[in-house]
């Protein structure tokens, strides 16, 4: 636990929030600081074809050390944090929690009542921010998981496994993860992201996801003299929201619920832009909510007269089908989290992974636990012991390839 503690407080004290308005690949260089320091720690394991290639992904080989015919498994993390809040974290709290409410600074607290996770935690040693910035666990949990399961695999040679190939993608809270990921050179049949939440979790569906943006013209003229004339396009920004389902957004959704989301909104009586995320886990529903967009749309352009562009793009869509025809994935994920004790937790991902595109690019990639809590902001923690889980579960898993 000591070890997994130190290699995640080193790789979170580097900045790596991502930039949504960078034209690099990486679209920052402290992505490009962490991978170096990764790949010095995955030469000095020994591992093998280990690059930093020129767009800032990672890739590396632990070589099989078994003559039986095995998968090649893939384990895939990625190294930005969300751009929402600050990514560099110098002083990490760790808290041995016995219940109560957990200090973080002066200003804010992980209060069981408002984060109800906190309950089933007590005993646990949870690694907190000081409520500056966020944590990244999101994905620096993964990323020191995969280290540990590999650094314990090489320690310990009697435990057989196949080749396991390691990548580290830059971007994915941005939705470029899987932009310029090399599937053919990766060379696996498989593979698994450690992105998900608390411990169990085991994920091979996701969201359809498309962006929209919009830019709306006004019309400007002075208040005094503006009747019959002005044309404020904030507020045609605000009748197009309202016009839009109120219970499809992500604050009344859970489970299978798709939802519009408004997440940036700019303007004057001038000129107003504005941008949405539009999810759904049905590709008919998906193509619905579109449509209804676009709809809203068409009919605030007949009622202002074609005062409204939009542009509607797809992101990524639902990898269950094109995981659910290799299930054997699932199963030896989940015969791996029964036999560490572990109870699965299948369920969708209410977001998007890597493993999304991955998927539709011919590498299934199912989505395992990183063991956080509050990911993207000041709240984040993770339990040591979630950490620790899920980096046997990854031995375990190379141990039960070769088994099965």
């Amino acid at each position: 636990m000591e070890k997994i503690i130190e290699r995640f407080k080193r790789y979170i004290a580097v900045d790596t929030k991502s930039d949504l308005d960078s034209e690099t690949v990486p679209s920052t260089e402290g992505q490009l600081k962490l991978g170096k320091l990764l790949v010095e720690e995955l030469n000095e394991l020994g591992l093998k074809n280990v690059i930093q290639d020129e767009n800032g992904y990672i890739y590396g080989e632990l070589p099989a050390n078994t003559d039986k015919e095995v998968p090649t498994i893939g384990l895939i993390a990625h190294l930005d944090t969300s751009p929402d809040l600050d990514g560099k974290v110098t002083n990490p709290q760790i808290v041995d929690y016995q219940g109560g409410e957990i200090k973080l600074n002066d200003q804010y607290s992980l209060s069981p009542a408002e984060f109800p996770a906190l309950k089933d935690l007590e005993g646990k040693r949870l690694i907190t921010t000081d409520g500056t910035t966020l944590l990244g666990a999101d994905d620096k949990a993964g990323i020191a998981e995969i280290m540990t399961a590999l650094d314990y695999l090489i320690s310990n040679p009697e435990i057989e496994h196949g080749t396991i190939k390691v990548g580290f993608t830059p971007d994915e809270e941005i939705g470029r993860g899987a932009d310029h990921f090399n599937v053919e050179a990766f060379g696996a049949d498989f593979a698994y992201t450690l992105d998900g939440g608390p411990l169990g979790e085991l994920q091979y569906e996701n969201f359809n996801a498309a962006s929209a943006d919009l830019k709306i013209q006004g019309k400007n003229v002075h208040p005094g003299t503006a009747k019959n004339m002005m044309v404020n396009s904030m507020k045609i920004a605000m009748e197009l929201d309202s016009m839009l389902p109120a219970a499809e957004v992500p604050e009344h959704t859970e489970g299978y619920e798709g939802f519009y989301h408004l997440i940036e909104l700019e303007g004057s009586v001038d000129y107003t832009e504005m941008s949405y995320i539009i999810r759904d886990f049905s590709r008919e529903g998906f193509a619905e909510k579109k449509a209804l967009m676009e709809k809203v749309v068409d009919f605030l352009n007949g009622k202002y007269g074609e005062r409204i562009e939009v542009e509607i793009e797809d992101s990524y869509y639902n990898m269950r089908e094109k995981v659910e025809p290799h299930f054997e994935i699932i199963e030896l994920a989940e015969k791996s989290m029964e036999e560490l004790g572990i109870k699965a937790d299948i369920k969708p991902i209410r977001g998007g992974t890597d493993g999304a595109r991955l998927s539709y690019l011919g590498l299934p990639t199912p989505n395992l636990f990183a063991g956080g809590y509050n990911f993207h902001g000041r709240f984040e923690f993770i339990p040591v012991e979630n950490m620790k889980k899920a980096a046997e579960l990854i031995v375990k898993i190379a141990e039960n390839a070769v088994q099965n």
